[in-house]
């Protein structure tokens, strides 16, 4: 069941956020332009101003000095004077906690937000399916895990019928496990709904799966903003993540799955890669993010390993690590620049030099969402 979209009017007007807010350490100060649909990122270390953003975009927070536009209408204007309450900018937010209402059942805080919005929403059985909440309509929000109730607070901000989802870190209070139940869910509301999606988090596997733009930030500052291809391809080239481990983002197609073993094959950037399956369709459009931890290396192909993705590749350089046991390999594979993190040890073991061709290696559950 898919949701009903929006006219085209609504959904292809930009979103355009221009704003000034002194904070604490620094200024916050944007002025950007994205689609008016899809999903933006808000990417960047903790304290980077991300949630500054969304509250001004919500009402939340007053900049001294902005023009917000969403959908076609502008929601302030501080030129013109112009400023739209919070109850009538019709933005829905989910925030890190699900803030449900924890004396009602789901079904009670479902209604709750259709009750605000007061027109019935013609989408909430697709978005209770996509959401895969049905079941869950008549238990009591006590009686739910983490990833439960984050399920259930999108679907109640959808509720509300909103021109905009404002999602604040909503898998950072989660554990390893319930963030992987719930980012397939995730991803599955937000590529069908017809409205922008802003969406804040500084870990970058949730802007992987989940980015049409991104925009990342430093100190209220954007420093790099555009389509995730582009932005994922600046921040390779910096060599860098959050968490200082060289990443390379490849996009690609599903082009077999092995329902025996729950594998996808995945061709993407010349390179054919095995990966856990998480239910789609052969044709299907998948991002993935390998890390350097992830990669080793050897001279020649193993012929008798575990590891199922085994491509031929050449060093390009050979660069210091953050701790002085390692060093990082820079390596052309196929159409894409892979990174290595190895021992110093082992470079040197293998007499490893610019230029030179070796194999290598990364296995598919590394590659688990």
């Amino acid at each position: 069941m898919a949701l009903e979209p929006k006219t085209a009017d609504e959904g292809d007007r930009p979103m355009r956020v221009r704003l000034r807010l002194p904070l604490a350490a620094f200024e916050l100060r944007l002025d950007l332009s994205w689609p008016g649909r899809g999903v933006t990122v808000l990417w960047g270390a903790s304290g980077a101003g991300k949630t500054s953003v969304l509250r001004a975009i919500a009402g939340l927070t007053r900049p001294v000095e902005a023009r917000i536009e969403v959908a076609g209408q502008c929601w302030q204007d501080s030129q013109a004077g112009l400023w739209v309450p919070p109850y009538r900018r019709r933005a829905g937010m989910v925030f890190q906690e699900a803030s449900l209402f924890e004396h009602l059942d789901v079904r009670g805080n479902l209604d709750y937000g259709l009750k605000r919005s007061g027109t019935p929403w013609r989408d909430l059985d697709a978005a209770i399916e996509l959401l895969g909440i049905g079941s869950l309509l008549d238990r009591r929000v006590v009686a739910l895990s983490g990833g439960e109730r984050q399920r259930v607070a999108l679907a109640r901000a959808l509720t509300t019928s909103p021109r905009v989802l404002l999602l604040d870190e909503p898998l950072a209070s989660l554990d390893a496990a319930r963030k992987r139940e719930v980012l397939p869910y995730l991803q599955g509301i937000c590529a069908h709904l017809k409205i922008p999606v802003v969406y804040v988090t500084h870990a970058m596997d949730e802007m992987v799966r989940l980015a049409d733009q991104v925009v990342v930030m430093q100190s209220g500052q954007a420093t790099a903003h555009g389509p995730a291809r582009e932005v994922f391809d600046h921040i390779a080239a910096q060599g860098w993540g959050l968490d200082d481990e060289p990443s390379t983002v490849l996009e690609g197609q599903v082009v077999e799955v092995d329902a025996q073993w729950h594998l996808w094959r995945v061709q993407a950037q010349g390179l054919s890669v095995w990966i856990p399956q998480e239910g789609s369709a052969p044709g299907g459009r998948v991002r993935l993010r390998i890390a350097a931890r992830d990669v080793s290396v050897t001279l020649e192909p193993a012929q008798s390993s575990s590891i199922q993705n085994r491509w031929p590749a050449v060093v390009q350089q050979i660069v210091p690590a953050a701790h002085p046991s390692q060093v990082l390999l820079q390596l052309q594979c196929a159409q894409t620049t892979l990174w290595a993190r190895i021992t110093a040890r082992s470079a040197h073991h293998l007499q490893l030099a610019e230029g030179i061709g070796v194999w290598v290696q990364v296995k598919s559950a590394a590659l688990l969402s």
